[in-house]
């Protein structure tokens, strides 16, 4: 599926197959384009960020959008990744242990493609705050929107591998989540 598939499904109420991590990185690639579109209407003169860097910065975040709108797409598959262990059957012990294990490491997938979408969405909110009062002024509420959207993607991301780390058992990988969850977190 493309991620126009993903974003009509974000929209389609009767469909559970994508949720809120594909949204949180569609919300970080919105945030890149009204933030980029704030970079190239900040070239005409050094607003304190040259046009140069300015230049840059929107580059890098036509980088990040198309990078977060295949991260709507990951995210989805890891549902469908988690959605599947727990189809596995569970009639004896062997297919319980089995099922167990799946989910297991279905929950690592399923947490790792939003800790890479916040990471993303992350340097998205990075770029923005950093261009606050340094660029067109007359873009300021595009560029509010953009970071605003940005944090909003990265804390959703942050909650939705939340919301998976009980299913993962390995203790390095809760480990490395939690300090992502800490490090990434925007308040």
């Amino acid at each position: 599926m493309d991620y126009k598939g993903v974003m009509d499904l974000i929209l389609d109420t009767d469909d559970v197959t994508v949720g809120g991590g594909s949204a949180s990185a569609l919300s970080g690639a919105l945030a890149c384009g009204l933030i980029g579109m704030v970079c190239k209407l900040s070239t005409k003169k050094d607003y304190g960020i040259a046009p140069d860097k300015q230049l840059n910065y929107a580059k890098e975040l036509e980088e990040l959008r198309e990078e977060l709108l295949k991260g709507v797409v990951d995210d989805a598959n890891a549902y469908g990744v988690i959605r599947d262990a727990y189809k596995l059957p569970k009639e004896t012990e062997e297919e319980k242990e089995v099922r167990r294990q799946a989910i297991a490491k279905a929950g690592i997938v399923g947490a790792s493609a939003p800790l890479e979408n916040a990471r993303l969405c992350r340097r998205v909110y990075d770029i923005g705050k950093a261009l606050e009062g340094k660029s067109n002024p007359n873009c300021h509420s595009d560029l509010v929107i953009g970071y605003e959207l940005a944090k909003i993607g990265t804390n959703g991301c942050l909650m939705n591998i939340e919301a998976n780390l009980p299913l993962v058992k390995d203790v390095d990988k809760i480990q490395e989540f939690n300090t992502a969850l800490k490090e990434l977190r925007i308040e």
